[in-house]
């Protein structure tokens, strides 16, 4: 278990990074936006390629934020029995979530969007706008984003068995790792 535990932390120390990379494109974007609004209204210029890269910039923003917000359990939930479940109910729920929903659904959608970045890749497809980007750059969030997140949810899973083994502590009403 030390072991898998081992790669749990390692799995978060990366998505910690992500999650600090992803927070730096929010502040590019919000620059680049900007600098456009700038350069489109005060100069009368404007460049498709600028707003292309706001939306990259969004969907890595969204893609590799991902599986930092399911690390610190800032996702979305319903919460009309999780909230009154006591002990080990919330964890039996989440394992369920985990094996059932989450691990299957980010392994698909990994699965089924890397052919799709591929192509781009391979094929140079550039936006059809004019000054418009290459696409890979954009479609690769797609599988890495996908890929982090069910890896996450590995890590969440081997946590919480062993946490139910006793071998990790953590407070299972919030599920953050206790200090």
């Amino acid at each position: 278990m030390s072991g898998l535990l081992k790669l749990a932390f390692g799995i978060d120390w990366l998505n910690d990074r992500m999650g600090r990379l992803a927070t730096w494109t929010v502040l590019l974007a919000a620059l680049i936006s900007a600098g456009n609004a700038f350069v489109r209204y005060g100069v009368d210029w404007s460049s498709n390629s600028l707003l292309e890269i706001q939306w990259y910039l969004f969907a890595y923003m969204v893609m590799i934020g991902a599986p930092y917000v399911l690390k610190v359990n800032e996702h979305v939930r319903v919460d009309l029995i999780y909230g009154k479940l006591k002990k080990n109910g919330p964890v039996y729920v989440d394992l369920f979530g985990l094996l059932f929903f989450l691990m299957p659904v980010m392994g698909f959608l990994a699965w089924i969007s890397f052919p799709y970045f591929w192509n781009t890749l391979v094929s140079g497809e550039v936006s059809s706008n004019a000054g418009g980007l290459i696409r890979w750059p954009a479609t690769l969030a797609m599988p890495l984003g996908f890929g982090m997140v069910w890896l996450q949810g590995l890590a969440e899973l081997i946590k919480r068995v062993a946490f139910l083994r006793g071998k990790y502590a953590m407070d299972t009403h919030y599920e953050k790792p206790l200090q």
